[in-house]
């Protein structure tokens, strides 16, 4: 595979602040600068012509905020927070930002929160060329505990949602791996013939069910409850693989 080169933004309606990341970007061999913008505003009519990778992002600006805004992004898109404020640092992980930098910082820092963005990206892309080249989507890519974990679909057994964060659960593993992340998101990413949510906690793998005991399922001694929003379609997927159908 090709070295990864992203594209960014920055967003800072400081101009010192603006400058100086802009700076950065410039001395970082695999960033590439399409724009920079003083405010969410100014940068929210950008994106949306013309999406970039990485987006370094002031949280304390008039009108819109930087916590605001980028709820607005774009999928592709992805979030390095700039600000003076420690106490946005937990926001700033909710909205999955890649990292948080507390001004000042300097070209090592910076530098560091940019290495994370390429390792995410690296990681992405390279998935993406598995997926194109096998037909399917075999591994997912999440963060915990400040490193990104390479998942194998096929050994995941569910996934069980716990307000903003996740819960993994593999195969001849007891104990789940916990990321900041939404279920609602993560089921966009999932193979839709292979996982099933049948729960508004609860997304399971349909290979790795045991038993269907009345509205439960069994998948590795856990009893999972298929609620009624999500009967009809769970119910049609094994209607459909049943020898008695």
């Amino acid at each position: 595979m090709e070295a990864v080169q992203l594209t960014c933004m920055i967003v800072d309606d400081e101009p010192m602040a603006l400058n100086l990341v802009e700076s950065y970007v410039a001395k970082t061999p695999f960033l590439t600068l399409k724009n920079k913008c003083h405010s969410a505003i100014e940068a929210l009519q950008s994106i949306n012509t013309e999406p970039v990778d990485v987006l370094f992002l002031d949280i304390q600006m008039p009108d819109l905020t930087g916590l605001e805004f980028s709820k607005m992004l774009p999928k592709q898109t992805r979030v390095i927070f700039t600000t003076a404020f420690d106490q946005y640092a937990l926001e700033g992980f909710k909205v999955e930002a890649l990292d948080y930098l507390l001004k000042p910082f300097d070209y090592a820092e910076f530098l560091v929160a940019a290495n994370k963005a390429l390792e995410w990206f690296t990681l992405l892309r390279g998935n993406k060329e598995a997926s194109a080249v096998s037909g399917k989507k075999e591994f997912l890519f999440v963060k915990s505990e400040y490193k990104q974990l390479r998942i194998k679909l096929a050994d995941v057994l569910y996934f069980e949602g716990l307000k903003d964060y996740i819960k993994i659960w593999l195969k001849d593993n007891p104990k789940a791996i916990l990321t900041l992340m939404s279920l609602k998101s993560l089921e966009e990413e999932l193979p839709k013939t292979e996982f099933m949510r049948v729960h508004r906690s609860f997304i399971v793998s349909l290979k790795n069910i045991e038993v269907i005991e009345r509205s439960q399922i069994v998948i590795n001694k856990q009893r999972i409850t298929v609620s009624e929003q999500y009967k009809p379609k769970f119910l049609e997927y094994i209607n459909g693989n049943s020898l008695n159908s």
